[in-house]
């Protein structure tokens, strides 16, 4: 079986070797010395000033929220995992979704001005695939009219835009650690903020807002990284690099051997040292993606729908129509993509994809 990703799992005795560290000293959540160890080795190998590691990431979404004090409206994308509407719709704001750029996949900052009223409090943009928003038009717009940014930024560990990583744009970037991504603490995610004030904010916010342990700062959930999944994370980091290697070993195959005229491709944005994280083909209809769907099944390799049905038609919502996104949604196919798929694998793939669309 080939499934559309396969979690990389570090020799069990390295692992097992950290966790350890968290038995003998008898401490395995808090914030222990494993989790402090992780925000450091992370903060170093991103070059990010200001990192928090956190149980999943979700809460990291909801908690930026809280932090900068947003309420109201907030302009955001219909082609994205679903919490990333959830969560504004569970801090008790209302979604504006922009349509999507047709190449990049990520927010159509062309369109963001047209939907700002006077109740718009924020952008929440998304990375798609790691593939970077256009961050300096977003910032102009957040700027001119008196708007944060946060970046749901799930996809895009490891890539750089600019020369910098992609989590030091924006008021608050918020990463996923969870086993299907590139870098996993089994499940986990992290926090990212330049501002070292806001960065105490979102701390007491993701401890239950504690001051100590007999007075609090103000309101807070529970959303600490365990001992365990620190553990995960700091035997993942050594292999990262490789990782690295291997991905874009597979992203350069299906570039060389996908050959049908009748898929589109992910067009990644000028100056991004991306992170290889998936591998979507857009199909010329809903027909032929359920047709290669058919054809890739038979011989047990299952890639897998990102993002459909679109986060505007959430049964939560008012749906509405996004023109570009609908389609796209619809016809959008993420192929099997991890550091171990063989080349025979990937032949196989390659394959059937370009007999079924020829």
């Amino acid at each position: 079986m080939i499934n559309v990703t396969k979690t990389f799992l570090p020799p069990k005795e390295e692992y097992e070797a950290i966790l350890n560290r968290a038995w003998d000293a008898g401490w395995i959540t808090n914030r222990g010395l494993l989790v402090k160890e992780l925000e450091e080795k992370l903060k170093s190998y991103l070059e990010v000033p200001n990192l928090l590691a956190t149980t999943n990431g979700t809460l990291p979404i909801q908690i930026a929220l809280k932090a900068l004090g947003i309420s109201g409206e907030v302009i955001t994308t219909p082609f994205s995992y679903v919490a990333t509407t959830s969560c504004i719709v569970w801090e008790g704001c209302t979604p504006v979704f922009v349509d999507i750029h047709p190449e990049f996949l990520t927010i159509d900052e062309s369109r963001i001005e047209d939907a700002i009223t006077e109740k718009t409090s924020a952008i929440l943009a998304t990375h798609v695939f790691g593939n970077p928003c256009n961050v300096e038009a977003i910032e102009e717009i957040a700027v001119r009219h008196g708007l944060k940014v946060i970046y749901d930024a799930a996809h895009a560990f490891g890539v750089n835009y600019k020369g910098t990583s992609l989590f030091n744009y924006g008021d608050v970037s918020t990463c996923s650690f969870h086993a299907t991504k590139v870098f996993h603490t089994g499940e986990g995610g992290a926090i990212i903020c330049s501002d070292p004030d806001l960065m105490k904010t979102i701390f007491y916010h993701h401890n239950f807002g504690h001051d100590g342990q007999e007075r609090y700062f103000g309101l807070g959930i529970n959303a600490k990284m365990s001992e365990l999944q620190a553990a995960m994370g700091l035997a993942m980091m050594p292999y990262m690099n490789d990782i690295f290697a291997e991905r874009k070993r597979v992203v350069d195959y299906y570039n060389a051997y996908l050959t049908s005229e009748n898929i589109q491709k992910l067009r990644i944005r000028e100056g991004t040292d991306w992170n290889s994280s998936y591998y979507p083909i857009i199909l010329e209809s809903e027909e032929n993606l359920n047709q290669l769907l058919l054809g890739l099944k038979e011989q047990d390799i299952y890639p897998r729908r990102y993002f459909y049905p679109g986060l505007n038609s959430m049964p939560y919502l008012t749906e509405e129509s996004m023109k570009v996104s609908d389609s796209i949604s619809s016809r959008i196919l993420c192929l099997p993509l991890y550091d171990s798929l063989s080349t025979e694998e990937l032949e196989t793939i390659a394959k059937i994809v370009n007999q079924t669309l020829c």
